[in-house]
């Protein structure tokens, strides 16, 4: 990979499957409760300290990359601009996950990023945060909501939002090139 300066770094290139999904209503069924003591926290400000932190904390297992490649001013700038919102998963005053929705198009807001810590998974929140963030989505009023995921993402996220009622649209086959230094864990099975 050439970085902003030209010079050539170390990369893992990785294949993996992007799979583009759609929702086209919101939920039909009673919002699901969190457990006692967690809570969304919405339209969350981090610098461009904690952003990091987190989304390599969460995206660290599953390849996200492409916003740790941006420099701290380019990360800065995104967050400080883009027509994004993020919010937060507590348990108590400890954060368990976070999401970031793009309101780029309005008609068709995109949940960009989604998920867990580590060790929130496995925990039976999953479902209910997701549910909490997709009512959140829909009170924007768009007239879908989408997602992508891909084979590097947690196993159970593809399924999880088909229980939730996102219809597939696409899938492309895509090749990354994942500068080393991120120091991310790339499975066997992606490496090409």
């Amino acid at each position: 990979m050439i970085t902003d300066l030209g010079l050539l770094e170390p990369v893992t290139r990785m294949q993996v499957q992007v799979t583009f999904m759609r929702m086209d209503r919101p939920p039909a069924t009673p919002a699901l409760a969190l457990p006692p003591g967690w809570v969304l926290d919405d339209d969350v400000h981090l610098s461009v300290s904690q952003y990091r932190t987190l989304h390599f904390g969460v995206g660290r297992n599953c390849c996200w990359w492409m916003r740790q490649v941006l420099s701290d001013k380019a990360l800065a700038h995104l967050l400080a601009t883009a027509p994004i919102k993020v919010g937060l998963l507590r348990e108590h005053e400890h954060i368990r996950g976070f999401y970031e929705l793009n309101l780029g198009d309005p008609q068709n807001i995109n949940l960009a990023y989604f998920g867990l810590l580590p060790e929130a998974i496995g925990l039976g929140v999953g479902r209910a945060f997701l549910d909490g963030v997709l009512r959140r989505a829909w009170a924007y009023g768009p007239q879908s909501v989408r997602v992508n995921t891909c084979t590097a993402d947690h196993p159970r996220a593809l399924p999880l939002y088909r229980q939730m009622g996102f219809e597939v649209i696409r899938r492309v086959d895509e090749e990354w090139d994942v500068p080393d230094r991120l120091g991310l864990d790339i499975p066997a099975h992606l490496r090409c």
